[in-house]
């Protein structure tokens, strides 16, 4: 697995791994999975190759507490979806970074990337958050 250090990050919890120049995987962070609580169900809002704007909603998360939006932190078309979340959406809990990614998509700007936080900026964000 990569090192999560070298993500990046949006200020709604979602992380953007780069697989290749052209290509990023996305989740939520183990921060937005621990304030959701145990999540029972993974709705893909966006289907294979849905192009997205910045911002638009892609993945519905449902759990135990509430239901919250995914939103796309970068442009692109839907490449992959994490289809094993179907069966098992409490792997979003157990392993945000790793086995509970949730879709990959084709950058249409990988300029936008400029634009996410980095991990240490995201940590400072979420430490100021809750203080």
């Amino acid at each position: 697995m990569a090192d999560h250090k070298n993500f990046y990050y949006t200020k709604e919890h979602e992380w953007v791994e780069k697989i290749t120049d052209e290509t990023v995987r996305i989740g939520i962070t183990e921060h937005a999975a621990e304030q959701l609580g145990d999540i029972v169900f993974v709705d893909f809002v966006a289907d294979l190759d849905a192009e997205l704007a910045k911002g638009d909603e892609a993945v519905t998360v449902e759990s135990v507490k509430s239901v919250s939006e995914v939103y796309a932190p970068v442009s692109g078309t839907v490449t992959k979806q994490n289809e094993a979340l179907a069966d098992a959406p409490e792997t979003v809990n157990a392993e945000p970074f790793a086995g509970g990614w949730m879709y990959e998509m084709s950058l249409s700007d990988a300029g936008e990337l400029d634009e996410l936080l980095s991990y240490d900026e995201y940590e400072a964000f979420v430490a100021e958050e809750e203080a």
